[in-house]
């Protein structure tokens, strides 16, 4: 497992660390589970060609519902 190391301003250290005390984790935990989420979410590129061929080929999609 990599580690990476940071520096944030104190105002949004306490943001954090109070942001991560309503979910009862620790910072770090919180911090992970964010940038899971974020490295998680789908490529605007891929929605984008996602939507097309789905619109392009609606009528053969309900076809062979």
């Amino acid at each position: 497992m990599a580690r990476i190391t940071v520096e944030i301003d104190d105002s949004k250290a306490a943001l954090l660390r109070e942001k991560a005390e309503k979910f009862g984790i620790p910072p770090d935990q919180f911090v992970t589970a964010c940038m899971e989420d974020l490295i998680g979410q789908p490529e605007p590129d891929f929605d984008e060609a996602m939507r097309k061929v789905l619109t392009k080929n609606k009528e053969l999609y309900k076809r062979l519902a």
